[in-house]
């Protein structure tokens, strides 16, 4: 083939199209490569965004509120608190995704409901234990329960077992090594009556007991106080309140964001202060 000037010409023109197109593409994989995603985007530049969290109104609700009114602007979150008044739900709404996380359980719930459903929900670890107590009008103590007395205890299995737990601690029966139902009573001496009922219920029915198991979070938007307590959980109790999320959330900055936030020193004192050791932060 014969070369004209027409031919390098062209050939020029070729070579500048060419090189134009590399160019090209080489920015767009440049500009590929240091877009991030949304989220982690967002944490970089300081506004993190929302995120909406499940709870009971007391007193996680709370101490959602007081961590969005105090400390959560600071570091660029915002809180949005979903109101739930029962165990049933909030694990459902998580799964759903119509919630980011919850806060109102503790690791041995999380896992009966995993097992239960098939659900893969993940603990981020404790945030704060809110003591269960022994309510009564009849009795001052335990040990006024006469044999035959009628017991009230929440009908789920974690809080069942948790019940019966500390009355076998006091001697009153004796159970399995981890009891959930009342099948797992191997001794029950002064033939307690048992009553299961549905947790949020079980403030209703201190009066028609002669004493009834109360989780706080029940307890207290009903008016139960330290006074009608014959007795209150210790401070060892396992049952802390963990914070919940999805395992495609697990790494989220808003939920790490909020972990640190639950656990801050000021979120701690204000747990303190407001209940008088009835709900005691786990750090």
């Amino acid at each position: 083939m014969k070369f004209t000037a027409r031919n390098s010409r062209s050939i020029r023109i070729a070579g500048a199209a060419l090189a134009a197109t590399a160019l090209l593409s080489l920015s767009a994989c440049a500009a590929a490569s240091d877009e991030k995603p949304a989220s982690t985007a967002a944490a970089a530049s300081g506004d993190l965004g929302t995120i909406t969290v499940g709870a009971l109104a007391t007193p996680a609700g709370d101490i959602l509120k007081f961590v969005q009114d105090n400390l959560a602007a600071d570091a660029g979150l915002t809180i949005k608190f979903q109101d739930f008044t029962d165990y049933n739900t909030p694990n459902v709404a998580l799964t759903d995704g119509d919630i980011d996380a919850n806060l109102f359980q503790n690791a041995t719930f999380l896992a009966n409901f995993n097992a239960q459903t098939g659900g893969d929900l993940v603990s981020l670890g404790s945030i704060y234990l809110p003591s269960a107590a022994f309510y009564s009008d009849k009795v001052t103590s335990l040990d006024g329960l006469k044999k035959g007395a009628k017991i009230a205890i929440p009908n789920d299995p974690t809080n069942e077992g948790r019940a019966l737990k500390i009355l076998a601690a006091e001697g009153l029966i004796e159970t399995t090594d981890e009891p959930t139902t009342l099948a797992d009573v191997t001794k029950n001496s002064k033939d307690l009556q048992f009553v299961e009922i549905e947790n949020a219920t079980l403030p209703q029915a201190v009066p028609d007991v002669d004493a009834a198991f109360v989780t706080i979070s029940f307890a207290l938007p009903a008016g139960l106080t330290a006074k009608q307590a014959i007795l209150i959980e210790g401070k060892d109790s396992p049952y802390s309140n963990v914070l919940a999320t999805t395992p495609e959330l697990e790494k989220d900055p808003r939920v790490l964001k909020l972990k640190e936030l639950l656990l801050d020193p000021a979120t701690q004192k204000f747990m303190n202060d407001t209940w008088d050791g009835l709900v005691i932060p786990t750090v």
